[in-house]
């Protein structure tokens, strides 16, 4: 009897079962690889396992990573930006928590774990290939922000919010005045302790190439690969050439030293200025760079592609659970397609913080389903570390387990500089304010009916768009979530 209530309890908990195979975890005889693939800024409306998908867009191989287990239409990140909110995603928590003043750079509290250093207590070997940005302490390896000192077993990537996509080597730092001299760099990856030069080869195909490497390896161990991209990020005109040809949008000259005038601030001859030049509407314009985006997409989904072939052709593909997220909504700078939601990313709009998901494991995971309920990437951390028999110790994780059946009026969060956000149900009050600071958006953004810090009501489960602030006609509601709110706060923000 006794046996019985066991099992029916553990039958509840995971839920989610496949159509065709009436199958729950405790019928797995091993602990499942995990695969969690991060990309940057890819708009909502550019992820083609939604129903409503931007139609220009070519992404057959993350249609087939969504159609393989379950889309979720309302994900939340937990900032609007990379570095807090991959924070959030490898901690399970908001990181304004101990980020007072909940903007670019959170950092990573010694206190704080993260779901690699869950996992490899459970047994994992652990990698991470691709981008590492936590805000802060960018470039060094002994620092508790570098992936070998936050749980780890092996990193081949950067530090930094951004990366040139060609140019990865020891010859073109050496001839850069200022390798290092924006928010983005060039030159070499880092690799564990050391760096890797590539004289050749493009950023995303050497991410995917280093990723199956690892997952060809023989191991007596199951693996946690965190695939995080730094595609569709700027500069987005950098893709190869078979891509913008498809597209109709020309090559335009990467960065070299000796043949730059002077731009704006910046010195002749530096990357920054590159960098700048081509980060903002101005050298390419808005049609042009919405092509330029579609193409650095295209390239993105075919490396996706072929990661997707290497875990069926190591036969590892019947048991990886494979999660799959944008770190924040869209950049109104890059062409992206955010739509139906205002604003982008910088911003607590939908458009910012609402972001393409999907979560995939064969037997375990529904396939071709759509969950609608509003959920968090903080609930990655406590998903995964139930699914490989990990502990977590920590009593403030914000997230849950996507296993289980979420509480449909769960209290979401959000504060970011100035502004805050708060949800509950459909309800969602903010004081947002758009903020993509570099220049004028491009074509495909949709600007807020308001812009400015007052207080304002959306129904967003039929108003996902937020077109119509119904704070006037329901005070008792934003009465009541904002109260919620500073609640929240006062109990869980460090002093």
């Amino acid at each position: 009897m006794k046996q019985a209530v066991i099992v029916l309890l553990l039958a509840v908990l995971f839920s989610c079962k496949s159509k065709t195979e009436n199958k729950d975890i405790t019928q797995t005889q091993e602990k499942p690889n995990i695969l969690l693939i991060v990309v940057d800024d890819q708009g909502y409306n550019d992820f083609s396992p939604f129903k409503n998908h931007d139609k220009t867009i070519s992404t057959p191989n993350i249609t087939r990573l969504g159609k393989a287990g379950t889309v979720y239409t309302q994900a939340y990140v937990t900032a609007p930006v990379c570095s807090p909110s991959r924070a959030g995603i490898i901690t399970g928590k908001n990181q304004f928590r101990w980020d007072k003043p909940a903007s670019w750079g959170p950092g990573l509290p010694d206190n704080v774990k993260t779901i690699a250093e869950y996992l490899k207590e459970a047994g994992y070997q652990t990698a991470r290939i691709g981008k590492n940005d936590l805000g802060q302490n960018f470039h060094k390896n002994d620092v508790r922000e570098y992936p070998l000192n936050h749980g780890y077993d092996e990193f081949l990537g950067f530090s930094a919010h951004a990366h040139d996509y060609w140019l990865n080597s020891q010859s073109i730092k050496d001839r850069t005045p200022d390798p290092f001299g924006t928010s983005a760099l060039l030159g070499p990856l880092m690799h564990n302790m050391g760096e890797k030069s590539y004289e050749e080869g493009y950023l995303t195909d050497i991410f995917t190439d280093e990723s199956i490497a690892f997952l060809k390896r023989k191991r007596d161990k199951p693996f946690f690969l965190t695939l995080s991209y730094n595609a569709v990020h700027h500069l987005i005109h950098e893709v190869p050439k078979k891509y913008l040809d498809k597209y109709n949008v020309k090559e335009i000259p990467n960065y070299e030293p000796d043949s730059l005038v002077a731009y704006g601030k910046h010195d002749a001859g530096s990357y920054s200025a590159y960098y700048d030049k081509y980060s903002r509407i101005g050298a390419i314009n808005t049609d042009d760079l919405r092509k330029y985006y579609l193409a650095n997409l295209n390239c993105l989904d075919d490396n996706i592609g072929r990661v997707l072939d290497a875990l069926k052709e190591q036969k590892l593909d019947k048991n990886t659970l494979i999660v799959f997220i944008s770190d924040n909504g869209g950049s109104p700078l890059t062409g992206s397609n955010n739509a139906p939601l205002t604003g982008g990313k910088y911003s607590l709009w939908e458009g910012g913080i609402r972001v393409p998901m999907a979560v995939s494991w064969p037997g375990i995971v529904e396939a071709g389903k759509v969950e609608t309920k509003y959920v968090s990437a903080a609930d990655i951390l406590p998903t995964l570390a139930k699914a490989g028999g990990a502990t977590v110790t920590d009593t403030n994780i914000d997230g849950i387990n996507l296993f289980e059946d979420a509480n449909e009026d769960r209290l979401l969060v959000w504060k970011w500089q100035k502004t805050w956000a708060v949800r509950k149900g459909k309800w969602k009050v903010t004081n947002a304010k758009e903020n993509h600071w570099k220049s004028e958006p491009s074509a495909q953004y949709i600007a807020p009916i308001r812009d400015d810090l007052t207080i304002k009501l959306f129904d967003v489960e039929n108003d996902p768009g937020e077109r119509n602030d119904v704070s006037a006609e329901h005070p008792e509601i934003v009465k009541e979530l904002e109260a919620a709110y500073n609640t929240w706060c006062e109990t869980n923000i460090k002093k």
